[in-house]
Order: structure tokens, then C-alpha cells, then sequence
């Protein structure tokens, strides 16, 4: 599945993703540690969701972070504590760094940091979830998604961008194990699906796994509750998400099931400098 490396001297820079659900995998307090991630996968570029921090252990976090990853930008939900929050750990400086979508509706729940980089913008992400009885599907689907979209367009207007994180959307049948069981399921609504399609793929932002794999039956997410990951009943709702113009320089985007301590995986993308 996995494409061969690339040559010796091929310029590149690799991202990964991971909704960690609670900083224990960051702190290892079980699983597998984000330190253990560094040493296996030598990432450039690390963005985390659902960190549940608070702005009031940021910087004693800052101070366990690896050695080389000097930059380090942190959002947290201050409308509710202990809830949701995105992070981006860098050992490249970035250009500018940027928090929420500058919309207050929006920001209150630390669901976006943006850095720009020399050649493209990499932005961390985590979608509200449409919730138990689908609570926030309407705010999802016509506040959330268009909105990240036209900032994502903004952005795009000066230099390629990157999306990651956990967009929790499953959008084709493929991407999770039951799907007609789980057509009324926050994650796999066909309102969901279609609002994936209209505010992110037709509007020129390409699903690099998807791209790559076609016919790839990857999984990002297990619920804890039934035991899905013994038995791989999974869901992928995590993605990179990149600007067609860059899409081509895009040499791997995979997904590490192996890797535990959250309900999510890790994932990755390389892409050609």
C-alpha cells in the first residue's frame, strides 16, 4: 500500500494528525506516546485534536514537549473547559500563526490553529460533532463547514493549503464498517456527506488518502464501546485535505491503525518540496 521512499537528496516535509482524545497520549499515561510517534515516523509537523486542555497548562506542557520541536501553538476551549481543543507542534518556524476562524460563534471551543509556511498554510482542524440526536447537525452544515470553507479560500488566494484533523465525516460507504446501519449516525448523515462534498471536494480541496487509494478500506476511529478495534469496526474521519494545485507533489498519505492510546490513529502525509 505503502509507496517506496523517495530518493536520497528529494526535498520533502511530512505532517501528521491525531486526535489524541485527552492528552494521555501526548503525556503517556497509557498507549503509545507522541515522543515514541517522533522517533518511529521523524515528522516535521505534528497536529493534535481533542487535547481537552486548558489555557492554564499550556506552558507547563510546552516544557515537556520532544527536543526539536521548538514551535509549538495551542487552542483551547474556553466556553467549555476540559473540552475539544487543537494544537500544532512544528520543528519548522513557522511564518504567522493564526487561532479560530475569527468568527466568535465559532472560536469559543479552540477547534482551529492555522500556521503558514514558505510554500502552503497547514491548518489543524476539528469539526463539531453532530452529537447524540444530531443536536449540532444544522449549526455543522450550514454555519461550521461553510465558513471553515471560505476561510480556507481566503487562504488559498495567496498559497496552497492543507487541512487536517479529525473532520468527523465518514464520506463515501468505504469509509466506515456499517453503513447501513449508521445512515441516522452524527459522522454519516447523508446531510453531512453532502456538505463534505459541496464546502471542501468541489470547491478544489482533494482527500490525498482517498486520491491515492481508491479502493482502500482505511479506518482512523473505534468507539471504545463495542470493542471496534479488535474487531475493526472502524470509521475514517480523519483526513488531509489539500489545494488541487499541490495534490500532484503529494507522494504518501497513510494511515498508522497499529499506533493506540485514543480511539483515533495517527496520519500522514509526505509531500514533495
Amino acid at each position: 500500500m505503502r509507496p517506496p521512499h523517495l530518493p536520497d537528496g528529494t526535498k520533502y516535509v511530512k505532517l501528521m494528525s491525531w486526535n489524541v482524545n485527552g492528552l494521555r497520549a501526548l503525556l503517556k499515561v497509557e498507549g503509545f506516546s507522541v515522543l515514541e510517534l517522533a522517533k518511529r515516523e521523524n515528522f516535521d509537523v505534528l497536529c493534535l485534536q481533542e487535547t481537552k486542555m486548558q489555557e492554564k497548562d499550556v506552558e507547563e506542557i510546552k516544557k515537556r514537549l520532544i527536543e526539536g520541536y521548538d514551535n509549538s501553538f495551542w487552542r483551547c476551549s474556553v466556553s467549555k473547559l476540559g473540552y475539544s481543543g487543537t494544537a500544532i507542534i512544528s520543528r519548522i518556524k513557522p511564518i504567522s500563526v493564526s487561532y479560530g476562524l475569527g468568527i466568535q460563534d465559532h472560536d469559543s471551543e479552540g477547534r482551529l490553529v492555522t500556521v503558514e509556511f514558505d510554500k502552503f498554510y497547514v491548518l489543524c482542524g476539528y469539526v463539531p460533532n453532530s452529537g447524540d440526536g444530531l443536536k449540532r447537525l444544522t449549526y455543522r452544515i450550514t454555519q461550521w463547514d461553510p465558513s471553515l470553507s471560505s476561510y480556507m479560500k481566503d487562504l488559498e488566494k495567496s498559497k496552497p493549503v492543507i487541512l487536517t484533523g479529525d473532520l468527523n465525516c465518514a464520506y463515501e460507504e468505504i469509509d466506515i464498517y456499517n453503513p447501513a446501519g449508521n445512515r441516522r449516525s452524527a459522522g454519516f448523515t447523508i446531510e453531512e456527506r453532502e456538505s463534505f462534498q459541496k464546502n471542501f471536494l468541489s470547491r478544489g480541496f482533494v482527500d490525498t488518502f482517498r486520491s491515492q487509494h481508491p479502493g482502500v478500506v482505511g479506518y482512523t476511529y473505534w468507539g471504545y464501546r463495542h470493542g471496534g478495534r479488535k474487531t475493526n469496526k472502524g470509521w475514517r474521519l480523519d483526513y488531509f485535505l489539500v489545494s488541487e494545485s499541490i495534490a500532484g507533489k503529494v507522494h504518501d498519505s497513510y494511515i498508522l491503525p497499529d499506533v493506540v492510546g485514543s480511539d483515533h490513529c495517527p496520519i500522514g502525509l509526505i509531500l514533495k518540496l
